[in-house]
């Protein structure tokens, strides 16, 4: 499963089940080692946000680097 299609997949549950999804925002690596099987690491520093119709996010990404060998792929 790609990472896009899991975060479809965290979105609609979050929008279908209120409960998941005050977990969700509260302690988002229990909710989705519940409801997903998801297990992060602890040094993993995972948080969620919510969007209103006021208020937007945009996410930058660490520059990639010859040491943590990260690609991006712009589409």
């Amino acid at each position: 499963m790609s990472v896009e299609s899991l975060k479809v997949q965290i979105i609609k549950k979050a929008w279908e089940d209120p409960e998941f999804k005050k977990l969700l925002l509260a302690d988002p690596k229990s909710a989705l080692k519940k409801e997903f099987g998801i297990d992060l690491p602890a040094d993993v520093d995972l948080k969620v946000v919510e969007e209103t119709t006021e208020t937007y996010y945009l996410v930058l990404p660490p520059e990639p680097t010859a040491e943590n060998n990260l690609k991006y792929v712009w589409s």
